[in-house]
């Protein structure tokens, strides 16, 4: 095995069905293709995951050997001469996919990820209309309902080891593995337990990263669907402005077509009879870790204080580092679970007529909203991820493109921090305003020892550096809590997003962007 590693600064010239490209050494056959406008196939391939070549839709030729090389694992080399579709090429990659679709159910109208599914795209592109193999080997397994959250259709699955992956390597959590070999070969739980039961997050990076429909959200839109249409409930939504960025994309208009107005727009025309904005929740929750973190500076005890709006991560530090929770705020989280309560008493409306619906940004909200309890009560009655409640808005027949905008409603005044930058910018602002006076900017980051998803930033506050923390994905979140479990962390505060690429990377129910 080579250790050798590739110089970005060095290029290489090679042709690709013809066409000469010069690309920097260490770029795949894939990548060196996209750059030329030619897309290869692939099923198993993710811009975030290790090369894998599972699949093997993406071979092609290279040289004129008749050897086949996966475009997805293989670098380029100088002078290289690749031939990416022919109709040796062309025939290998139907039967691939003709193998996959003998082993796949036939419920695309149906399915969840219907017109969104890569693999019935890539059979739409090859024209393929039925496989020409038998199906008996099909499996016939139900469905895996897991904590009101996640669904899991292993007879969907494809095998291309994505979940496994980002499971594993991206978020270092492994609660979805592989067993056995050839005909035996599937993605299993460990000892095919449930989710819960193992260690789990709920993060919904397996769901984001599943080509087809075997990993997806649980959908509650019919529970919704009855209240809504029940005239002794009153029906309240709370969502945060994020969500109408998920909205859409599902219906795949441009970023920033839909607002957050036109969003309150809709849910109103649904028949919701309040829209609440979660954001205010969280920006009390950021205040009283403002002040926490104040008492913390001053007392020097249990720094950096760690924090996030991700819950997969409160789950993560629970499960790997229940030595470290002091490091975790006292504050509640903003996951609206208390909202109902906290609706009803300043309303004055009959808690028990009041159906509470918390519409997430991503399937790790759903699990906390749906799982946590208070006094024994689960406090929200239902949890939509932004997929679900599109869906909702398309069967309304709503526009939502062409509405106007309404407001949010307010039940009391409350205050939203519109200044840029996230949780951990707005508290480094409070905390130096705090200090000095003074209305500090958004701080900038620097990398941490090369690791661009480490950022780091500082605040000199008299005389002081007070040091913050931004990570990105739980591999390099288990980097900053082994280091503060070794006491060699100097950070004050740390903010630490589940999502490999921060939130809004994914709308954690399927949907990169």
């Amino acid at each position: 095995m080579s250790h050798y590693k590739p110089d970005p600064n060095k290029s290489v010239n090679l042709t690709i069905d013809g066409m000469p490209v010069t690309v920097p050494e260490g770029t795949r056959i894939l990548e060196a293709a996209e750059k030329l406008g030619i897309k290869i196939p692939t099923l198993c391939d993710h811009p975030d995951l290790c090369k894998r070549s599972l699949c093997r839709l993406c071979v092609v030729e290279c040289d004129g050997r008749g050897k086949l090389m996966a475009a997805c694992a293989n670098d380029v080399w100088e002078g290289a001469s690749v031939v990416t579709n022919n109709l040796r090429i062309m025939n290998i990659r139907k039967t691939i996919i003709g193998l996959i679709l003998a082993n796949h159910p036939q419920e695309c109208l149906t399915c969840v990820k219907n017109q969104k599914c890569e693999l019935q795209s890539l059979t739409e592109t090859f024209g393929i209309r039925e496989s020409p193999f038998r199906r008996e080997a099909a499996l016939n397994k139900a469905p895996k309902i897991e904590s009101e959250t996640l669904v899991r259709d292993m007879n969907k699955c494809v095998k291309c080891g994505r979940c496994v992956e980002v499971c594993q390597e991206i978020q270092t959590v492994r609660a979805i593995n592989s067993s056995c070999r050839s005909t035996q070969y599937e993605i299993c739980t460990p000892y095919e337990q449930a989710l819960s039961d193992g260690p789990c997050i709920f993060c919904g990076q397996c769901a984001a990263v599943c080509p087809v429909g075997a990993i997806y959200e649980y959908d509650q839109s019919g529970e919704v669907w009855t209240a809504l249409n029940s005239a002794d409930r009153h029906t309240v939504a709370e969502t945060a402005p994020a969500v109408a960025e998920g909205i859409g994309r599902e219906f795949g208009l441009p970023p920033g077509t839909i607002t957050a107005g036109k969003m309150v727009s809709a849910l109103k025309l649904i028949g919701f009879d309040k829209v609440l904005d979660a954001s205010v929740s969280a920006n009390e929750t950021a205040g009283e870790e403002f002040r926490e973190l104040l008492d913390r500076i001053k007392n020097r005890s249990r720094l950096p204080l760690i924090t996030s709006c991700s819950p997969g991560w409160f789950n993560f530090a629970r499960k790997f580092y229940p030595d470290l929770l002091d490091h975790l705020p006292s504050a509640k989280g903003n996951s609206g679970v208390s909202a109902k309560t906290r609706y009803a008493k300043e309303s004055g409306i009959d808690k028990s007529k009041i159906t509470f619906v918390y519409i997430t940004p991503c399937i790790g909200k759903k699990h906390e909203a749906m799982n946590i309890r208070i006094n024994g009560c689960r406090d929200a009655d239902a949890a939509l991820t932004s997929r679900e409640i599109a869906r909702m808005i398309k069967l309304a027949g709503i526009d939502i493109a062409n509405l106007s905008g309404t407001p949010f409603d307010c039940i009391k005044a409350g205050s939203r921090d519109d200044v840029p930058g996230g949780v951990m910018e707005a508290i480094v602002r409070k905390v130096r305003n705090a200090y000095t006076g003074e209305n500090a900017e958004t701080p900038a980051y620097n990398d941490v020892q090369g690791n661009e998803r480490i950022g780091e930033t500082a605040a000199e506050i008299q005389g002081a550096k007070i040091k913050a923390l931004a990570v990105d994905g739980l591999a390099n979140a288990r980097i900053v809590m082994e280091a503060i479990r070794r006491g060699e962390c100097d950070a004050a505060f740390v903010e630490i997003r589940c999502c490999p690429n921060a939130c809004g990377a994914s709308d954690g129910c399927g949907a990169a962007t």
